[in-house]
């Protein structure tokens, strides 16, 4: 049963945020429409922001829109004139009503070139006619053709629903992004409409320093909820009752919410990869996977973490748990900045080759799962340790061959015993530096003592409890 206090802290909307923010300062944002620039030459880049949310629930920017604004308001246009050197924001009408709801909104005028640092702020009615202008002058216009990305969700996810809705023969709707085109391209039958995103994409995939210290914090964040969620484990709670506990530590630590839907599974459901149903109850002797992150700042952490329902590893537990840990271990150690991924799993093969002939293995079973996880690497032919995250939880793809200081990515090679239908997946975010790499979830118990310890350790429950049981 959810107790009082944490229903409180919850019942206030987990993706409230403000109308608009200052989470980089001006000059963050106007290097990157800089970068931009480079990129186009006298071409103009032309960027939708998101529109105002279905009923009440809060706006929520697209995240190529806000990578280059911070702005959040709906409808906004961004206008970056590659030959002029000169952005200009165009923004929506209805700010009076905005601010006399919301208690914020940002008008068209010297107050909002102030807190944004674009050069100019103008109505959007005013929009049209400078495209117009754009289109006679036989510029290059660029803008994104991907479909926006609005939180919850990754570039290929937001892709998939609009190929899936664009082929429904009962829809067939084309994206947002389709239908801009189609209105920049009828503006001349010479205009040239170019894809935007790749340039950002390229940009997106190396993280500044700022962008670094807001994920940092996310993973942060993310570690904490993880700890509270084990520490709330015990058999007989449901999958979602875990999920509570992260939630309170994600909205205690400013998150607007969360990066993606929670993944809890235990017992049978840890051999999904993205099973989410949570509603499964924890059983005495259940392993739980726990992979879940907040949404903070605009940017995502994602890391896993796998432990026993009951607080303590059965031997059979701990030695499935170990091997795997050992293995994922020889991977992650063998990172190198500048390297090839295939060539950082070479190494890793090596190392667990040597892992597996010390290993001492009592279960036959385990031993088949742990040889099937090394061959699968020695057999692989992949660039590629994992998944990038930055904005999305499945971010850009990386530019280089190699491994470059600024590049974020997670790694979580998944070991199974599919006949007994049972997993272990870790998850942990790696940043590439000048001289290796960090990673920036070691501080979440990864080892047997670690785990059984922090679990034996009082949860958000037990502590609720005992206030209360003070107070009567």
């Amino acid at each position: 049963m959810l107790l009082p206090a944490l229903l409180v802290a919850l019942s206030a909307s987990l993706f409230a945020q403000p109308v608009f923010t200052d989470i980089f300062p001006p000059e963050e944002f106007a290097s990157r429409r800089a970068k931009v620039m480079a990129q186009i030459g006298d071409g103009v880049a032309i960027l939708q922001g998101a529109t105002e949310r279905p009923g009440e629930q809060p706006l929520r920017q697209n995240n190529q829109f806000f990578y280059l604004t911070g702005v959040i308001e709906p409808r906004a246009i961004l206008v970056i004139d590659g030959k002029a050197k000169r952005s200009a924001l165009y923004l929506y009408g209805g700010a009076e009503r905005r601010e006399r709801m919301f208690g914020s909104a940002m008008v068209p005028g010297d107050a909002a070139v102030a807190a944004t640092g674009i050069e100019a702020a103008l109505p959007r009615d005013e929009f049209a006619k400078a495209v117009e202008t754009f289109a006679r002058e036989g510029r290059t216009l660029y803008t994104p053709f991907r479909p926006e990305v609005l939180g919850n969700a990754s570039a290929s996810d937001s892709s998939a629903s609009a190929r899936a809705t664009k082929d429904d023969p009962w829809d067939g709707r084309p994206s947002r992004e389709e239908v801009f085109i189609q209105k920049l391209k009828a503006l001349s039958s010479q205009v040239n409409v170019q894809n935007l995103d790749p340039i950002l994409d390229a940009m997106r995939a190396f993280k500044s320093p700022r962008e670094i210290a807001v994920i940092r914090e996310a993973t942060r964040i993310t570690g904490l909820a993880i700890m509270e969620a084990m520490r709330e484990a015990r058999p007989g709670l449901y999958e979602y009752e875990l999920q509570a506990p992260a939630e309170f530590v994600f909205k205690k630590y400013g998150s607007q919410g969360a990066a993606y839907f929670a993944l809890i599974a235990t017992g049978r459901n840890t051999l999904y990869s993205h099973y989410h149903k949570n509603t499964a109850k924890l059983q005495d002797g259940d392993l739980v996977q726990f992979d879940y992150a907040p949404d903070y700042k605009y940017y995502v952490s994602d890391v896993t973490r796998v432990f026993p329902a009951n607080g303590k590893f059965t031997p059979r537990q701990r030695e499935f748990y170990t091997i795997y840990l050992r293995l994922y271990q020889s991977l992650m150690t063998s990172i190198k900045v500048h390297a090839r991924p295939g060539d950082v799993i070479k190494e890793a093969v090596t190392k667990m080759d040597a892992v597996m002939a010390d290993f001492k293995f009592a279960d036959p079973k385990i031993k088949e799962a742990a040889t099937r996880f090394v061959e699968r690497y020695r057999a692989s032919k992949a660039n590629s340790l994992g998944h990038t995250i930055g904005m999305e939880v499945h971010d850009v793809r990386l530019p280089t061959e190699t491994l470059e200081p600024g590049q974020l990515f997670t790694i979580e090679p998944a070991m199974t015993i599919p006949d007994e239908h049972i997993g272990i997946r870790l998850e942990d975010v790696i940043l590439i530096t000048e001289t290796g790499y960090e990673n920036l979830s070691a501080f979440v118990p990864i080892e047997v003592a670690e785990i059984e310890k922090l679990m034996a350790g009082p949860g958000l429950s037990d502590k609720q409890w005992k206030q209360t049981t003070r107070k009567h």
